[in-house]
């Protein structure tokens, strides 16, 4: 007997053959998904809200004052308002099809890979259908970019806190503020064996309860942006009402990447007790990421106006109060790090595994952790600024995962059964949500990488980083 096959990623079918096991409507009513889960932890209503507001609501949110400095105050509050609601309708879309694909495949658990794979696999045209591991991969590939280049971001807010706490000056410049003081990238490569201590952690239930202080203390900085918004502007006056189209899109990108909760939706659906209300668990949950993401936003730029700086907690004096907030930050960041490396590199695991022999998984699994964590303080070395990385992350990868895989899965899955509705309205509806979200993509991904272009040409070959 050959070696035992790895098992799949939580949430992933051992099988990965997908078929339609239904003929007829009737049959796909005949089935009872939720009776069929066996997880015996599931979640309330409350409780998967909160899981919602907690899977959007990460570094992100500690930037969206910079994207409203960059877009312009008119621009920014309609235009952030329709991302979150665009976002918002697209993952109920996603989910509504994920059901369908449940009932038919008799698969009551999916991964947001197993749906896009199955959405294709089952399609009645097989010139289409041959190409579903290929979009399966596609995911994936896209999820590990997102999730580890937010990973770049921690790293880069924590050096950056811990580079102005040590050095007590609030300009927080990428070069040391005295002689003597080292750079930026000082900090960044020093920090990196630390990471990877805390990452060599297997176990995700040692370093979920973090989380939760994670949050609070998120809550607390915005609460903190609100006071000092009303303490130095409290007219809210200063703030340029436009910019340039460059910059709205510098904005979409740092909008977007702050109230993504698109990785989560679907394994919130999952384990949620009454899985039928989780519509309104997601137009709660989106409310709330919408108007925690724009308050941020809004009152940061009204406090600091052109000095907005990433993440926000830099523009915050260095007194008792802030300091101790700085401080809480970063090591919540730390530890949040971990929790966000976890999801990732477990699927990319799953796959670098197979060629390594069983008996020494667990030697492979701790030498891969190092390395990648290791990879990822490289690149945030080598673009040492969150701005542009977040704005990438927003239009490159989000825009795919919220914006247009979700409607490419519906058409796909309501195509022949239920269909497209009177006039084919179901076809038009996911034509023009498609072009949105490929305008982002698109338009946004041009903006972005070059963004990141300049970022390192200033810094690496210009030896200019703070101009």
């Amino acid at each position: 007997m050959g070696p035992k096959k790895p098992p799949p990623p939580p949430g992933v079918s051992a099988s990965r053959h997908f078929v339609n096991l239904t003929s007829t409507q009737a049959d796909e009513d005949s089935y009872d998904y939720i009776k069929a889960r066996t997880n015996a932890k599931l979640t309330s209503l409350v409780g998967s809200i909160a899981h919602l507001v907690k899977g959007a609501l990460g570094g992100g949110i500690l930037s969206c004052h910079v994207g409203y400095m960059k877009g312009g105050l008119l621009i920014s509050l309609p235009l952030h308002l329709f991302c979150g609601v665009y976002m918002g309708y697209c993952l109920y879309l996603l989910v509504q099809s994920t059901i369908i694909i449940y009932k038919r495949t008799r698969i009551p658990v999916m991964s947001y890979a197993d749906v896009g794979e199955a959405s294709l696999m089952m399609f009645h045209k097989p010139s289409l259908a041959k190409f579903s591991k290929l979009f399966r991969y596609i995911i994936d590939i896209i999820i590990m970019v997102d999730l580890f280049g937010s990973c770049c971001c921690y790293q880069i807010i924590i050096a950056k806190t811990i580079k102005q706490l040590v050095e007590n000056t609030p300009e927080a410049k990428f070069e040391g503020a005295y002689a003597g003081y080292p750079s930026l990238r000082i900090y960044l490569a020093c920090m990196i064996p630390f990471i990877i201590l805390i990452c060599l952690i297997r176990h995700l239930k040692y370093l979920a309860p973090f989380s939760i202080l994670a949050n609070v203390l998120v809550a607390f900085c915005v609460f903190m942006v609100v006071y000092y918004a009303m303490i130095l502007n409290p007219t809210l006056k200063g703030m340029a009402a436009a910019t340039t189209p460059y910059g709205m899109l510098e904005f979409v990108g740092l909008a977007v990447f702050s109230m993504s909760c698109s990785g989560v939706v679907i394994p919130i659906e999952n384990n949620m007790a009454e899985p039928h209300k989780f519509p309104i668990a997601l137009t709660i949950g989106m409310g709330l990421i919408i108007l925690g993401t724009m308050a941020e936003g809004l009152f940061g730029y009204a406090a600091f106006l052109e000095k907005s700086m990433s993440p926000v907690t830099m523009n915050l004096p260095l007194t008792l109060v802030p300091k101790m907030l700085k401080g809480g930050i970063a090591a919540m960041i730390y530890v949040t790090h971990a929790l966000n490396f976890w999801v990732p590199f477990n699927l990319a695991f799953y796959y670098l595994k197979k060629r390594h022999p069983p008996e020494k998984e667990v030697f492979w699994e701790l030498l891969y952790r190092a390395i990648f964590v290791a990879c990822i303080g490289g690149i945030a070395i080598v673009f040492p600024d969150i701005n542009a990385l977040m704005g990438f992350l927003g239009v490159f990868c989000i825009a795919n995962m919220a914006f247009v895989w979700p409607n490419i899965i519906t058409l796909l899955v309501i195509w022949e059964r239920p269909g497209l509705g009177s006039m084919k309205w179901k076809l038009w509806r996911g034509i023009v949500l498609l072009i949105i979200g490929m305008v982002i993509f698109v338009c946004g991904s041009v903006v972005a990488i070059l963004e990141l272009y300049d970022v390192f040409y200033k810094i690496n070959v210009l030896g200019q980083p703070d101009a």
